[in-house]
């Protein structure tokens, strides 16, 4: 799986470590930086993990700011992005299983151990489809403009 991951400037040392620990588990990592720990416009950062997965460039990606909110609504404006801001392995779970977020967004204070399990956990859920499938085909519809009766 390729993943394209990004943080503004809080969030460089754990992008870093997350960085190794994907590939050491197998999978091709996309770097969007920044490679600084000057403040830095996060929104960009979003956009432009959000913008490889959207164009199928990247398989999911991962974000990290200060508390995972910005970065979140900033990936949620790219169309076909279901960012999902994640403070624990509940949320992390819930997040593929029910809503197949494609983008998980984490606060830059989780502790790397926290962190790595999450990102882990993200990585080898799967999708429930089901009825759960119908409710994200819903959140597709209001995000082209239509409505879905």
């Amino acid at each position: 799986m390729k993943i394209s991951i990004g943080s503004d400037h809080r969030g460089i040392e754990q992008r870093a470590r997350i960085a190794a620990a994907i590939e050491s588990a197998g999978h091709q990592v996309d770097d969007c930086g920044t490679d600084s720990t000057e403040s830095c416009d996060y929104p960009d950062i979003a956009a432009d993990v959000a913008r490889r997965v959207a164009a199928g460039q990247s398989d999911r990606g991962i974000l990290i700011c200060g508390t995972g909110i910005g970065v979140s609504i900033a990936a949620n404006k790219i169309p076909g992005i279901r960012a999902a801001v994640c403070h624990d392995l509940h949320t992390v779970e819930m997040s593929r299983r029910h809503n197949d977020a494609n983008v998980l967004c984490m606060a830059a204070e989780i502790e790397e151990p926290v962190m790595r399990e999450m990102v882990t956990l993200w990585l080898s859920t799967d999708f429930d489809g089901g009825r759960h499938e119908r409710r994200v085909n819903k959140i597709t519809a209001l995000e082209i403009g239509r409505t879905h009766g």
